[in-house]
């Protein structure tokens, strides 16, 4: 962001749009989270949106000071951040890209909105299928491409960290990997680049008493893939888990940690992928995404990446973004 457009820019602020499940756990988890003073919920359903405010509201005196209210679109001239939640639920038996019509629509109401504010902030977006909708929002909100990112993989490589951690016995946090590609069906695990503490995943899992490589990979990247469709059959919808992602991109974004994410973002040439957003690892601090960090890939996932990013294109296409 340019000095001269900080004068009106409150960098404790964030506003969500949408305040449907995701919505609603997502400003949750960042009233507990500390990192803002100032919280505006915005719904198409404003009685939704000044409900959950209040709710939310109630256990601040157990967390941080944080305003919290039911705000508007003008709220978003001042923000940091805001997160893009809206749009239709995945239901039970329906893909993510089975949402892309519906939410492509729900998307060119909000944005020109968004546009209007001249808005000076970071735009997450989290609603899916949210690659394809990263792309949208970045060229319907005419903002800069760093300042325009995704929730992109940073559940899904979460989960991947979570089940190697159960595999190996081992705090999740010490291992590091990433699902790259769609946040969807053709995601992609990079077990090229997958180690615990800088030691080889196939070193340390035969440290640990495991064998059979091939056949506990091909699990591990199934149930990940498996494990929202899992979650909505059991119990209608997913956010605790995405609600966290979303915590932890914007904690990296108001610290400027300069983090290193699977968030989605443009791509210019990687890996011969061009004009799409897609799910890579970045870096992330106070500007968006710095940069794009390259990772070892073999031949077959970078293989499975552009067959990842082949669907998302003829997705855009199809629906003339």
């Amino acid at each position: 962001m340019q000095k001269d457009c900080l004068e009106n820019f409150n960098a404790r602020k964030v506003v969500i749009i949408g305040c449907g499940f995701v919505g609603a756990a997502t400003a949750f988890s960042l009233m507990q989270s500390g990192l803002f003073s100032e919280m505006a919920l915005i719904d198409a359903n404003r009685d939704k949106a000044q409900g959950e405010a209040m709710d939310i509201s109630h256990g601040v005196p157990f967390a941080k000071p944080v305003k919290i209210y039911a705000g508007d679109y003008d709220d978003v001239k001042d923000a940091a951040i805001v997160v893009l939640t809206a749009g239709a639920n995945q239901k039970e038996g329906e893909t993510r890209l089975d949402l892309v019509k519906k939410n492509i629509a729900i998307f060119k109401s909000i944005l020109p909105e968004i546009k209007k504010r001249d808005f000076r902030g970071i735009l997450l977006v989290v609603a899916n299928p949210v690659d394809i909708l990263t792309t949208v929002a970045l060229k319907l909100s005419g903002l800069e491409e760093n300042r325009v990112l995704g929730s992109g993989t940073v559940l899904d490589t979460a989960r991947l960290k979570h089940e190697l951690g159960e595999h190996l016995n081992v705090d999740p946090r010490s291992v590091h990997a990433f699902i790259i590609g769609e946040h969807g069906d053709s995601e992609i695990a990079a077990w090229s680049s997958a180690n615990v503490s800088g030691i080889e995943l196939n070193r340390f899992c035969e440290m640990r008493g495991h064998f059979h490589h091939e056949e506990a990979m091909q699990r591990i990247a199934r149930d990940v893939k498996n494990s929202a469709y899992e979650i909505i059959t059991k119990k209608k919808a997913t956010y605790f888990g995405i609600a966290m992602a979303v915590k932890r991109i914007c904690e990296a974004i108001v610290r400027d940690e300069k983090s290193i994410l699977s968030v989605s973002s443009m791509m210019h040439g990687q890996y011969g992928i061009d004009g799409l957003s897609l799910s890579m690892p970045a870096i992330v601090g106070k500007s968006g995404v710095e940069t794009l960090v390259p990772i070892k890939l073999n031949e077959e996932e970078t293989k499975k990446l552009c067959s990842s990013a082949a669907v998302l294109t003829e997705i855009l296409k199809q629906n003339e973004i």
